[in-house]
């Protein structure tokens, strides 16, 4: 089961990986709101399970309430790919001064996890393993062994990551694994994890993938529906 980027959102700031604030809205009036709540400033963003909202202008940046007013207006009700866009995400803007990428996978093909790290975030990973595949690190792991802090680091040094942000995205590497495991999930992806200007990492756009089969074992995974 995939869930919108706004459930992903939720779901990683339950385990503790960073975010920015965020809210779901279903009309206009709401986005407002909830931009008035962050500040002004914000990304609205349409919630559909497909890949580029962004080229079919599905993600828009406004400036203050009434320009999110105006940018849920235009967004709710609109066609991506055949999915009608009735909700939207209002998340915080950031200041954004990099982007990378980090995910983690069922390797079903070797009965495995994989994770993927690289600096080129933002960007279709395909095209990255394709294009630039030195900047893309793919290293498999053991489930009997998991993720620890040492091995996050290793894979971060692997994918390249500058050394001012080495700790820090390891440490939402080992998040992110804790929350893959606890979840059930067979896909955890974020893209862009972003550095700010102020340093910070900062998950500013999720993708998760929960398995059905273990649906059982999670008595709120009907909120995910």
């Amino acid at each position: 089961m995939d869930l919108f980027e706004y459930q992903a959102r939720d779901l990683f700031e339950a385990h503790g990986v960073p975010v920015l604030k965020g809210a779901v809205a279903t009309t206009a009036d709401q986005a407002r709101t909830a931009a008035a709540s962050m500040g002004g400033k914000v990304v609205v963003k349409a919630q559909v399970k497909v890949g580029g909202r962004g080229k079919a202008g599905g993600v828009k940046l406004a400036e203050n309430p009434d320009d999110a007013f105006a940018k849920a207006e235009a967004i709710l009700g609109m066609d991506i790919k055949g999915h009608t866009v009735h909700k939207v995400m209002i998340a915080q803007a950031a200041p954004i001064e990099s982007e990378y990428y980090l995910a983690i996978l069922l390797d079903r093909a070797n009965r495995s996890f994989l994770v993927m790290a690289s600096v080129s975030g933002g960007m279709d990973i395909e095209e990255v393993a394709h294009k630039t595949p030195e900047k893309l690190a793919k290293v498999n792991i053991d489930p009997n062994v998991g993720i620890s802090q040492a091995t996050a680091l290793d894979i971060v040094r692997k994918g390249g990551f500058p050394a001012d942000v080495e700790a820090q995205v390891a440490d939402v590497l080992v998040t992110l694994w804790k929350t893959f495991v606890s979840e059930d999930a067979t896909l955890v992806e974020v893209n862009p994890l972003v550095k700010t200007s102020d340093g910070r990492i900062i998950a500013l756009d999720g993708k998760v993938t929960l398995d059905d089969n273990a649906e059982f074992r999670h008595e709120v995974a009907s909120s995910f529906s």
